[in-house]
Order: C-alpha cells, then sequence, then structure tokens
C-alpha cells in the first residue's frame, strides 16, 4: 500500500514507522521545509529521539497526495481544515485515517466531519484511528492496542490489517462518533488531572476525576448518536486513563503545571507541542452550551484556562454541587 502520514510531529512519525515497518511505502509530509531538511540529513527525529527509515520518503509537498491509496492525518486538529483545503479533493476510493484527537472550534464539528466536508469524501472512507498510545512508547515497540473505527467496518478493518503487528494490536468498531468524542474530550479530563495532582491531591481525587469524567464524555457521546459501550473500550476508558496518569501526556503535563501555580498565559504561548485538550475544551464549552448537557468538569477545566479561575475554587465547586444520584 501506497500511504501518506501529514504530520511529522511526534504521533504521525510514530505512525509512519508502524506502517514502515509492516513493509507499506510511506510518504511523510510536514509543513516546515526546513523541519523536512533537518530530519533528512540526521535521520533521527528530535523530539522522540528515534531513527527514520530511509524507506520512509520525507516532503513538505502536497503534490504526492494523489498517489497514495490511503491517507493519515496526524496534525493538530485546528490546522486540518486548512490543510486540507490545500489538497482540495481526492480520489473516490482512497480511506482517510484521522490520528488527531479534538473538535474544531469554529464549527464545533468532529474531525470526520471537517474531513467529508474538506475533502468531499464518502463518509464511509473516513476512518478514526484512537486508543491509550503514546508515541513515545509505540517507537520504542512496546504492545499498544488501539481501534479502527469507521461507518463501514469493511474499512475499519482494512486500516486494523494495515497497522496490525506483534507489538501494535489493533480493533474495529462501526462506531466512529463514539470513538471521536471520547479521544477528544478525554484531552480535557488529563488537564483537569493534572491540575490535582499538581495541587497535592491524592489518588482519591484522581480516580473521582476519570470516573466522573468518562460520565461526561459518554453523556456526550450518547447525545451524539454514539453507542454506549464504546466508552468502555480503548478510545473511552483506556485513552482516559493513560492521558490522565501518564508522564507521557502533554495535557495531563500542563495542568500539572497550572497546579503548581504557573501563569497559564506563559504555559500556553510556550508550548511546543500541541496540547489538543486546551483547544478542545473551549469547542465543548461551546457544545456543552448549546447542546444543554451537564459536563461541570470540562465547564471548570474551560474557566481556569480563559476565563482565569483559582484552580482550587474550580474544585471547591465541583464538590459542592448539588448532590445527585450516581
Amino acid at each position: 500500500m501506497n500511504v501518506a502520514v501529514l504530520g511529522a510531529g511526534t504521533w504521525g512519525t510514530a505512525l509512519a514507522k508502524v506502517l514502515d515497518s509492516n513493509s507499506h511505502n510511506v510518504t511523510l509530509w510536514h509543513y516546515k521545509q526546513s523541519f523536512v531538511d533537518y530530519l533528512e540529513s540526521n535521520r533521527v527525529h528530535p523530539k522522540l529521539n528515534c531513527e527514520i527509515s530511509k524507506t520512509i520518503v520525507l516532503t513538505s509537498n502536497l503534490d504526492f497526495i494523489s498517489n497514495n491509496d490511503i491517507i493519515v492525518i496526524a496534525i493538530p486538529t485546528q490546522s486540518i481544515r486548512h490543510t486540507l483545503k490545500k489538497i482540495g479533493s481526492v480520489n473516490k476510493d482512497v480511506l482517510i485515517v484521522n490520528a488527531s484527537k479534538g473538535i474544531e472550534i469554529s464549527s464545533l464539528k468532529t474531525i470526520s466531519n471537517v474531513i467529508q466536508e474538506t475533502l468531499n469524501s464518502n463518509r464511509k472512507n473516513i476512518i478514526a484511528f484512537y486508543g491509550p498510545s503514546h508515541a513515545e512508547e509505540v517507537v520504542k515497540e512496546l504492545p499498544t492496542t488501539i481501534v479502527s473505527a469507521s461507518e463501514s467496518i469493511e474499512n475499519a478493518r482494512l486500516i486494523q490489517d494495515l497497522f496490525s503487528n506483534s507489538f501494535m494490536r489493533v480493533y474495529s468498531n462501526n462506531d466512529i462518533i463514539g470513538v471521536e468524542v471520547s479521544g477528544s474530550v478525554k484531552n480535557i479530563i488529563a488537564i483537569a488531572a493534572g491540575i490535582t495532582v499538581g495541587i497535592g491531591f491524592g489518588d482519591n481525587t484522581l480516580s473521582a476525576l476519570i470516573t466522573r469524567g468518562i460520565a461526561e464524555i459518554q453523556r456526550l457521546g450518547i447525545k451524539m448518536g454514539a453507542q454506549e459501550k464504546t466508552f468502555l473500550g480503548l478510545s473511552g476508558i483506556g485513552d482516559l486513563i493513560v492521558t490522565a496518569t501518564s508522564v507521557h501526556s502533554r495535557n495531563r503535563k500542563i495542568g500539572y503545571d497550572i497546579g503548581k501555580g504557573k501563569n497559564i498565559d506563559k504555559l500556553l504561548g510556550d508550548m511546543t507541542m500541541v496540547a489538543e485538550g486546551v483547544f478542545t475544551s473551549k469547542a465543548i464549552y461551546k457544545l456543552a452550551n448549546n447542546m444543554k448537557i451537564e459536563m461541570p468538569i470540562c465547564n471548570k477545566v474551560y474557566e481556569i484556562l480563559f476565563l482565569k479561575k483559582d484552580p482550587k475554587l474550580a474544585i471547591y465547586e465541583l464538590m459542592n454541587r448539588k448532590l445527585i444520584d450516581e
């Protein structure tokens, strides 16, 4: 298979390496020619400190897209529409795999909807590729599981076969909405988790956030048409656990720094790698209000990030909400 991977960040590079090791023809794209030149010269990714095989073609030119059977998207969520507009359209048989997590702020749409709009693609040819999968561990070939989801289970299974090997086990399902929602909103809950750890709260607090966080994610997803069981799977509770607890998690790290009292504006300005939960919190705050869905943890993260609410006050307010049944 000829596969284009859009995004030579940590996740895009990790996926390119998986595909290359599975003997596919891989082209890895990055928007900066200077970065492509660096990778070409060094063949080592600066963030992952991993070797990039010489069989992986590197480019900053999007003209190569038409020569591929599969396109993998691994770029920051808020840049996807802009990048895909440069492509314009693709062959009707091309499968498009979304490995980026988030909700577009301007439209409040999932990425599959953005892809469908911008590339005029058949929705059945769009696949979400989500799960508990830090790039830092994938490049070390540590055992990892992930889910391939599409309205077409046949296409989900094709991508399942494309990526699966001895260290990456891929499951398939047909609930792309549930996979996208859970994989996106968990980043907000991970920020909240990091905040509590940074403040100095304990395991009780972290466990409560993860448990009530998945309840919020599920509430939104079901309202959007997702299947309830998806949220107990890899893209739901699986991805939430790893993102809320791992030292590799950028979302948890920014939350941790906020909990430690660091200046939020400076933290956001200094981000060299995108913490998608920051931007997704804006989208989910609007979406939850529009759909009249209770998402108190997500709302408090938004208030901390963008309304400068004191984190300890936010947690106090969460703990003192009106008592309800579970």
